[in-house]
Parts: structure tokens; C-alpha cells; sequence
């Protein structure tokens, strides 16, 4: 199936369900969205002020990615057994009963319940991330990045708003006598809610099973996906001979590690610095935006020039937004916004690289469970990124924390995709 156009009358049913899936999942990661970045917008300010503590201010972010590598895992093996349908929408009902926790946390003042919370929390993010891989489930191999970035770029319009909404809600929480940094998770968890509502009714049919049984009608790999199509002479090279899971696992690992330690600390690192929940919302949109907005082009860029070329460009990217994040003037809004910007697009090049490269590699019969084990990882780094941001700050100061996690992307990015590249060349 190649430009769009069916090879048989067979395939028709497969691009009616795959635009249909994709309207679905489009709406839900709008709402998805909202409850994602209003949480990350407050998060580390929430804890600075129940811990007292700059050093343990990225704890939210760790306990909350630690959550998300669960879930993940669960979510994968739900989703291999029943669907994409009912493990997305498992998640997102945990992540608006984890948004609920982390109200009441706030409002009776326990750390200890802040912190299981939020470990629920987790879910919802592990679930958003999760859902790009539902849009590939029916995609054409040459089209399988453009389904990701569709399905990512879905979550800017949510991602953009909810940081801007977190003052507003502050308001309503204080309103209502809870804390004000407890505000955003009352949009939170009502945005979560209304996602797994939207899938649970319209994802339908779902599109793992779908796909699953269609390779199984066909007994032959009109997606690419069965293990005896890399030997298959009929196919292109291009299809043939790519990088498998433990390249784009890593690709993945090491950009959600880089950009959630310095992502957390920012908004911390300005508040330190005079600047209010207003300013570092709007830095944080911007971040956001650039980590899902860009999605469209880096699809196209990813289907055109290869998985690699874009897995590799993301270390230049992360590398210069680590500059900026350190020599940005304190009182510089306009700076943290660019540094964060570009923070945002260089874990979008790893993000939909390495997605593409892990679709590539994995059958519909492995496929969920899998992708599951791989968020899992990324879940992980993004903890470890998390927890040491704050000790990294704490003991060294936000400009090294910015400007050595873009050393370590640029490096190790560099290093892993040659590396890849090398391999493939020897197997041709």
C-alpha cells in the first residue's frame, strides 16, 4: 500500500478504520493534553512548598514518571489482551483518580498521600504517550511516522492551554479552599476522565484487534510487520533493513531523560529568580507546544530521510537548548521560553524516530505489550531525570544541569545511532 492508494479492495476497510482511529484518538489527546501539562506546570512548585525543600522539588516529576513505567507495563499487557480501547482508557481513568488524590493531599496537608497520588497520576501520562502507537496500529509502513506525529500534535492544543490555565484554577481551588498549586489538577483529573469516556464509546473497532485479525485473514504482511518480511526480496530495502527495538528504546530513553530534568527545575529555577506561576506557565505551553507541535514536520522529515538521520538530529537540538537554558539572563522570560522551545523539539525528534523504529520491529501479535515495556523505560529515565534534577541543582546550580544533560544527549545520541548505522550497513 503505497501514496495512499489500496492494493486490493481488501485494504479499504483497514484506511476506513485507520482515519476513523485517528478522529478518535485526536479528540482524546486534546483532553489528555489538558490533563498532562496542568500537573506538570505546578508539580515541583506544589512540592517546594510541602517539602520545604529545592533539592526534593523534582520528586513529583520521579514519583509521577515511576508511576507512568507501571502503568505502562499494565496498560501494554491490557491493551495486548483487550485493546488499545480499554488499556488507554484504564489510564486515564487512574490518572483523574491520582489528579483527585493529589487535591486531597494538598488540602489535608499529608506528603506521604501527595505522593501516592501522584504516583497514580503517572498514569495518565503513561496512556497519553502510549496512544501514538494506537495510530500506527493500521498505518502503511512508508506512513507510520506521519500516523505518530498526527496523533502527538494532537496534544499541543491541550498541552498550550493547560499551563495557561493554571493560574485561573489556582484561583478557583483557592475559591474553594484548597490550595492554590492544587487548582490545576481539578482540570486535571475532569480532563482525563472525559478521555477515557471518549475512548471507551468511539474507539471502535479497535484498532490493535483490527490489525491482528486483518494479518491474520491475509496471512501475508501488507503492513510490513510479519518477521519474515525483513528477509522478503519483493520488499524495498528500506523496509527490509532497519534498526529494531533496543535502538529506538534508546533513542527515546535518553531524550525523556534529558528534557524532564531540565523541564521540572525550570519552572523552580525562575520562581527562585522572581518570576510568578503565570510566567513559568507560559514557558512551560511553549515547551510543550514545541514537543507536539512540531510532530507533522518531524513525521514527514522521519518518513523521507530515515529513522536515523532524525533520531541523530536530536542530539544538535537538545545540546543548544541546554546553551540557552544556561546563559539565559535570570529575569529573561523570552530566553527560558526559547531554551525550552528547543528542549521541547529535540525530544520530539527522538520521540518520533524512535516510535517509527520500534513500529517497524514488532509484529501485532507482540505488539502492545512490547511498546508497553519500552514506555516503561522511558518512564524510568524520565524519573531518574526527575529525582536528580533537583539534587543536581541543589548541589551545582540549574546552568550546569541545563548545559550537561545537552553534552550527555549530543554525545550518546551521536554515539547509539552510528553505532545503529554501522550495524545495518554490515547486514546488507
Amino acid at each position: 500500500m503505497r501514496s495512499g492508494v489500496p492494493a486490493t479492495m481488501g485494504d479499504i476497510p483497514r484506511l476506513q478504520a485507520q482515519r476513523r482511529a485517528l478522529i478518535v484518538l485526536v479528540t482524546a489527546q486534546i483532553l489528555s493534553g489538558l490533563g498532562l501539562a496542568a500537573g506538570v506546570t505546578v508539580g515541583a512548585l506544589l512540592a517546594q512548598d510541602v517539602f520545604g525543600s529545592t533539592g526534593l522539588a523534582g520528586l513529583p516529576s520521579a514519583v509521577g514518571t515511576a508511576g507512568a513505567a507501571l502503568a505502562a507495563v499494565a496498560i501494554g499487557r491490557l491493551s495486548q489482551a483487550r485493546g488499545r480501547r480499554s488499556g488507554l482508557a484504564a489510564g486515564y481513568l487512574a490518572g483523574a483518580a491520582g489528579s483527585a488524590g493529589v487535591i486531597a493531599g494538598a488540602v489535608v496537608g499529608s506528603a506521604f498521600l501527595l505522593l501516592i497520588a501522584l504516583f497514580v497520576y503517572g498514569a495518565g501520562t503513561a496512556a497519553n504517550l502510549l496512544a501514538r502507537y494506537a495510530g500506527v496500529d493500521l498505518a502503511a509502513p512508508a506512513h507510520r511516522a506521519r500516523a505518530v506525529s498526527i496523533v502527538l500534535v494532537a496534544t499541543t492544543l491541550g498541552g498550550v492551554a493547560g499551563p495557561n490555565l493554571a493560574a485561573p484554577f489556582g484561583d478557583v481551588a483557592a475559591a474553594l479552599g484548597v490550595p492554590e498549586l492544587a487548582g490545576p489538577f481539578l482540570l486535571s483529573g475532569a480532563a482525563y476522565a472525559v478521555a477515557a469516556a471518549v475512548l471507551a464509546v468511539w474507539l471502535r473497532p479497535d484498532p490493535l484487534l483490527l490489525a491482528r485479525a486483518l494479518d491474520a485473514e491475509h496471512g501475508a504482511a501488507d503492513s510490513g510487520d510479519r518477521p519474515g518480511d525483513a528477509a522478503d526480496p519483493a520488499r524495498p530495502a528500506t523496509v527490509r533493513r532497519r534498526p529494531g527495538v533496543p535502538v529506538g528504546a534508546l533513542v527515546m530513553v535518553l531524550t525523556q531523560l534529558i528534557m524532564v530534568a531540565i523541564m521540572t527545575m525550570t519552572p523552580v529555577h525562575m520562581r527562585d529568580h522572581g518570576h510568578g506561576t503565570a510566567a513559568a506557565g507560559l514557558v512551560i505551553a511553549l515547551h510543550i507546544g514545541a514537543m507536539y507541535l512540531a510532530s507533522p514536520l518531524t513525521g514527514w522529515l522521519v518518513d523521507r530521510y530515515g529513522r536515523l538521520t532524525i533520531a541523530v538530529a536530536s542530539g544538535p537540538v537538545l545540546l543548544i537548548a541546554g546553551i540557552v537554558a544556561a546563559t539565559a539572563p535570570a529575569g529573561s522570560v523570552a530566553a527560558f521560553s526559547v531554551a525550552l522551545a528547543l528542549l521541547g523539539l529535540g525530544w520530539n525528534f527522538g520521540l518520533v524516530a524512535g516510535t517509527a523504529i520500534v513500529a517497524d520491529a514488532v509484529p501485532p501479535d507482540v505488539r502492545a505489550r512490547t511498546q508497553g515495556m519500552v514506555d516503561t523505560a522511558i518512564s524510568v529515565a524520565g524519573a531518574a531525570g526527575g529525582m536528580l534534577s533537583g539534587v543536581v541543582v541543589a548541589v551545582a546550580g540549574y546552568p550546569l544541569l541545563a548545559i550537561g544533560g545537552g553534552v550527555l544527549a549530543a554525545a550518546v545520541l551521536a554515539a547509539v545511532v552510528m553505532a545503529a548505522g554501522v550495524s545495518a550497513a554490515r547486514s546488507r
